[in-house]
């Protein structure tokens, strides 16, 4: 599916880090964009330095009504047609540490943003989507983050690993839910990406994790991210897989 000046991308987690990079790479192809993310002046600003076709919708990926708030915005600027889902926390906890058990409240958290909020995101996006007249065989695309921790998991990423190996699960079965309506699900599980978390460690802390990756052995950057979701975009046969994107790194236990 090419993307067009009256193709519409809503983005979530899009006011920073891999949302950032892809709102400002689809823009730069010529899409308008709907920026979700927590409240807050980032995504204000970035809409702003922008222009008018990119707006921010304030949203809780978990929150029905927000989310369609949001949904409701990118189809006032055109056709809803991409979706992509960069919306996510990585809480780290043992399941048994210091303290005791990883607190139940704490471990349901990270399920319910990264995975249950990817769902409603999903279904209320695929909703919109399926009333679009097929463009190349497409009435639109979803892209969900996973991440590699979906399959090597470290030391203290329980509640994080488990909310990721949902989206792998869920990307094939979404994928054949919504083939009668035309619209395809891919799933990107990205290595370790230069993002704003990361940009805060030491440079001797950054300069091991990229020893780890065997090649480019480097830091993914957000951009590679971006130019992945264009691709997914205009590869049609492409649906109901999981990329990963990591250079050949298989994550250690810790």
């Amino acid at each position: 599916m090419q993307i067009t000046e009256s193709t519409v991308a809503l983005v979530t987690g899009g006011a920073s880090g891999l949302g950032e990079a892809v709102v400002r790479h689809l823009h730069s192809l010529g899409s308008a964009v709907v920026i979700v993310d927590l409240p807050g002046e980032k995504g204000e600003s970035l809409a702003g330095e922008l222009g008018e076709r990119v707006r921010f919708a304030p949203a809780d990926v978990r929150d029905e009504e927000q989310v369609q708030a949001a949904v409701d915005a990118a189809v006032e600027l055109g056709e809803l047609r991409i979706v992509v889902q960069c919306a996510g926390v990585a809480t780290p906890g043992r399941v048994i540490g210091r303290k005791g058990p990883l607190p139940l409240e704490r471990f349901r958290s990270v399920i319910d943003i990264n995975l249950v909020g990817s769902f409603n995101v999903m279904r209320l996006a695929a909703a919109a989507m399926s009333s679009n007249a097929p463009t190349d065989g497409d009435r639109g695309v979803i892209v969900m983050t996973a991440s590699i921790a979906a399959y090597d998991g470290q030391i203290g990423q329980a509640a994080y690993s488990a909310s990721k190996a949902g989206i792998v699960g869920l990307t094939l079965t979404a994928a054949r839910d919504l083939a009668d309506s035309e619209i395809r699900v891919v799933t990107i599980a990205p290595g370790i990406f230069a993002t704003p978390m990361l940009a805060e460690l030491p440079p001797e802390a950054t300069a091991q994790l990229e020893a780890g990756i065997p090649h480019p052995s480097r830091l993914g950057q957000p951009e590679e991210y971006a130019r992945l979701v264009a691709q997914i975009v205009d590869l049609g046969m492409l649906n109901g897989e999981v990329i990963r994107l990591d250079g050949a790194l298989r994550m250690q236990p810790r």
